[in-house]
């Protein structure tokens, strides 16, 4: 495999092992803090830690570029990050991952519509496959209970809609753009109103000197710097070297990663669990295909 392939699936893999451990350290923050109040602090803190950078590059673009990154930002973190934290109030980790797996498909959606993208049909193929993957190995496993509605799905499909935007804006307005510094500024910019939202809720009666409490911020702290701000980061770097629609594979990576951490606290995954995590490395291979010629059209 050669060199530049080779970074493309180690970012990949490192990317699919930080948001596959995320749903764990939400849950942890969900805790002793709520929804809203999660989302907020793991924006936040993920500014904070990208707040040199920032004040070091931001004077080199405009206003609309800045914006951009702003939009990006709120589309690519902010709100989706408020959507998941609100729909994990209601629904495990393994209904939340099948249903963001919807991502490429609405990258591809999104950049059809609204991008005029084109996308080789082998990608096509590739997502599907792993797409199809994603949902067995959920149905493999799952315990579906009373708690998964269907406003707390529909909450992820919108964050979903949002990743479809979000990868198809970078893709067309900020390939000249450093991936350190989209993320720095998207993140720093949009802690501004992270914090407001935060000061809205009860943050700050809470009983701060309480364990639970502050172990709750400190878990959702890390989700924040890891996360949020080096995800990000290694995000736009993957989306830049690889193109928007493997970038978005990602997000079939992440049952396969919550599957890992299901073994280390003892669940069994057997042989059907083990074709299903093969069936979605299948079509995630598919999706990076090189060289390939026949596309979709650009308009749906």
């Amino acid at each position: 495999m050669e060199k530049s392939r080779l970074l493309d699936w180690s970012v990949f893999i490192l990317l699919s092992i930080i948001w596959g451990s995320s749903f764990i350290l939400m849950k942890e923050g969900l805790v002793g803090l709520s929804s809203l109040q999660v989302a907020s602090i793991r924006i936040i803190s993920s500014g904070l830690v990208l707040l040199p950078l920032a004040i070091r590059h931001i004077r080199k673009y405009s206003a609309r570029q800045i914006g951009l990154m702003f939009i990006s930002g709120l589309l690519g973190s902010v709100i989706p990050a408020i959507l998941f934290c609100e729909a994990e109030t209601g629904l495990d980790s393994s209904t939340a991952g099948v249903l963001n797996s919807l991502t490429p498909i609405f990258v591809i959606i999104v950049g059809a519509l609204f991008f005029q993208a084109r996308v080789a049909v082998i990608k096509i193929l590739g997502m599907l496959l792993a797409f199809g993957g994603s949902v067995l190995l959920y149905y493999s496993h799952a315990n579906i209970s009373a708690g998964n509605n269907v406003f707390n799905m529909f909450l992820i499909v919108i964050a979903t809609v949002c990743y479809g935007f979000n990868v198809n804006l970078v893709q067309r307005y900020m390939l000249g753009i450093p991936s350190l510094h989209i993320a720095a500024i998207a993140l720093v910019t949009c802690s501004l109103p992270s914090t407001i939202v935060l000061l809205s809720t009860d943050f700050a009666s809470l009983p701060l000197d309480s364990a639970p409490i502050l172990w709750s911020i400190f878990y959702t702290s890390i989700l924040g710097v890891v996360g949020t701000a080096l995800a990000s980061i290694l995000f736009y770097v993957l989306i830049k070297r690889a193109g928007m629609v493997f970038a978005s594979m990602v997000t079939y990576g992440i049952p396969i990663i919550a599957f890992g951490w299901g073994i280390l606290y003892g669940e069994e995954v057997g042989w059907k669990e083990a074709g299903c995590m093969l069936i979605i490395l299948a079509g995630v291979y598919i999706c990076n295909a090189k060289n390939t010629k026949k596309t979709i059209p650009s308009k749906i």
